[in-house]
């Protein structure tokens, strides 16, 4: 019999599906109350009660995880992004990690696609005006008068870059790593510096990883390359922007808006300047939304906790 402390906010309302299922493999569950993801000390709260681990962005540090040590064996994210666990605290205790590469990239890069039409067609801005009896005709730009900045060109990166394409965008990329020269040549994608893209750009689309060369990459100095036209575009990881940098930019007209999906802090508090900004759009870290992307999820983060506790899970659905 294991324990398994259970605290993935988009798993939660479906556990009722999988608990029978869970309970035939022997496993015992320990569902937290989270709204979005655990601290450290919520964690600590529960260390040496459980073996193993399906969580959301939950701050597995090394402290919590030394705490959770030896009985934790392995942590199963729900999601792609590992960035909120120590790895190299598991490797050390001998805790494996699962996740699911390239989950969401369709609807994130769609997400991205929604927010560049929205702001180069003004759509938002018109509707509001209009339902407040303004009859106010406001300037749009067709996309394919437009560059596009991507910073980092992995699988979402990519996805968004063909998108853009397809609107006959012009297309620049920048990325710590080599990209596939395949791919930017039959995708007439130019590569280049982040400052030469961010000062090109009238949309930047920030997809990179979260790690210690992109924490806080768009800061002030970074964002002061872009024009004041330009828009910033984050759907990948809240600590990629230095918020107050931002909100600082938009305040001063240095950008013309910005479109976020996630937040350095989340929930995002309720006395951020961001929520009463006309030219900011923000969203509940809701890229990630697909029901068929969020079915496939589910059954790999059941079947990477199962075999990280070595149990055979040859017998469940495929995805």
């Amino acid at each position: 019999m294991f324990t398994i402390l259970f605290t993935a906010p988009y798993m939660i309302p479906s556990l009722d599906r999988f608990r029978p299922m869970l309970e035939k493999y022997g496993l015992e569950l320990i569902v937290a109350e989270v709204k979005e993801r655990l601290d450290e000390e919520e964690i600590i709260a529960y260390a040496g009660r459980f073996d193993g681990a399906i969580c959301g962005d939950d701050r597995y540090s090394a402290r919590v995880l030394e705490a959770c040590a030896p009985r934790l064996k392995v942590i199963s994210k729900w999601g792609t992004g590992i960035d909120s666990i120590d790895q190299e605290a598991c490797a050390r205790l001998g805790i494996k990690i699962g996740n699911t590469p390239n989950a969401f990239t369709l609807p994130v890069a769609d997400t991205v696609m929604g927010y560049i039409l929205a702001f180069a067609r003004r759509q938002p801005w018109m509707d509001r005006d209009m339902k407040k009896g303004r009859w106010q005709k406001l300037p749009g730009w067709s996309l394919s008068e437009c560059t596009l900045g991507v910073i980092g060109v992995g699988n979402i990166g990519k996805a968004v870059l063909r998108r853009a394409s397809a609107f006959g965008m012009e297309l620049l990329g920048n990325d710590v790593v080599e990209v596939d020269p395949v791919f930017v040549r039959e995708n007439r994608v130019e590569m280049t510096s982040l400052e030469d893209l961010m000062k090109r750009a009238d949309f930047v689309s920030v997809n990179c990883d979260l790690n210690p060369t992109s924490h806080h990459l768009i800061n002030a100095r970074t964002l002061a390359w872009m024009r004041p036209e330009s828009v910033l575009i984050n759907t990948a990881r809240g600590l990629v922007v230095d918020e107050s940098a931002l909100i600082a930019a938009l305040q001063s007209g240095g950008i013309a808006g910005a479109a976020l999906d996630v937040f350095e802090t989340e929930p995002l508090p309720e006395g951020s300047p961001l929520l009463h900004m006309d030219q900011a759009m923000v969203a509940p870290h809701n890229a990630n939304s697909s029901p068929m992307a969020w079915e496939r999820v589910h059954w790999n983060t059941i079947r990477n906790l199962l075999d990280g506790l070595g149990i055979d899970c040859s017998n469940l659905p495929s995805q």
